[in-house]
Order: C-alpha cells, then sequence, then structure tokens
C-alpha cells in the first residue's frame, strides 16, 4: 500500500514540469530583430479580455490568439505599422497601450474643460448683470414706497 502511494506521488511530482512547460508557446524566428519586434508588439498591445494587461502578459485565450496572430505575422515579414494596423482594425485603438492622438480623443480631454470654462463665465456675467442692474422701481415709485416706510414707522 505505501510503495503504490509512493508511486503515485513521484509520477505526479515528475508530471508537474511537463504541464508546466505545456502553457508556455515557444516561438522560432528567422533573426534576432523579429524577435525583438515580436517582443516589441506583445509589450504594446494590450489584452481586450483583461484589459489591463498586454498580451505577452495574458493568459486569457484572446491574449494567446493575438499573440500567435502577432507572430505569423512578424515571421512572415510585416512589419511593426502592418501588425499595429491589423490589430488596430480589428480591435479598434483601445488594443494599443498608447493611441494615436485623434479628433475623437482630442474631444475627451478639451470638451469638460471647456464646459468648466463656459459654466464660469456663464456665471460671472449673470452675477454682473444682477450687480449692473438698475432698480426695479423707478423715481416716483422709489419716493411713493419711502413714504409708505415712513408712515408705518409713525403708526408703530
Amino acid at each position: 500500500m505505501m510503495k503504490t502511494l509512493q508511486s503515485f506521488l513521484a509520477a505526479l511530482l515528475l508530471s508537474f514540469p511537463i504541464m508546466a512547460n505545456a502553457a508556455i508557446a515557444a516561438h522560432e524566428f528567422d533573426s534576432t530583430e523579429q524577435e525583438e519586434l515580436f517582443r516589441e508588439l506583445t509589450r504594446e498591445l494590450r489584452c481586450p479580455k483583461c484589459q489591463n494587461n498586454n498580451i505577452s502578459d495574458s493568459n486569457a485565450g484572446l491574449a494567446q490568439d493575438l499573440r500567435e496572430k502577432t507572430y505569423q505575422m512578424v515571421k512572415s515579414g510585416s512589419d511593426k505599422q502592418e501588425v499595429l494596423d491589423y490589430m488596430v482594425a480589428r480591435y479598434g485603438n483601445f488594443v494599443r497601450y498608447d493611441p494615436p492622438l485623434t479628433p475623437a480623443v482630442l474631444t475627451l480631454w478639451v470638451a469638460p474643460i471647456l464646459i468648466i470654462l463656459i459654466g464660469g463665465f456663464t456665471v460671472w456675467r449673470l452675477a454682473r448683470r444682477r450687480k449692473d442692474a438698475k432698480p426695479a422701481l423707478d423715481l416716483a415709485e422709489q419716493e411713493r414706497l419711502e413714504q409708505l416706510i415712513k408712515q408705518t414707522e409713525q403708526d408703530k
């Protein structure tokens, strides 16, 4: 019984290194430039599923697919811009950690500042109008009001 348990544990422990290596995909490149390009691209591309990991750090199935597609494109001779264009066309600018400056991005950054400035200007103009506003009563009405105030003070 003890011998069987020891044999089972030994077989189990020996299988761990095999399982650990099964998750790591080894890619072979024709040159060191291709390998460097692949590493650079996998660090620059964001995993659409994880959203906060690049595809080299993510273990998600989608990240593995993106790594494989990047490998295939680099291996076939595509340059960095071609790979990035392909990924952006398929997943949008979100797939890049450093998206390009587009009108949509500028709008997202500038719109809140403009809204605050316009709101502040509007408040300032309204406050200034109230300060510079003429009295609501003309001269005759103002004299009549003063008479009424004096009369009520005398009645007290």
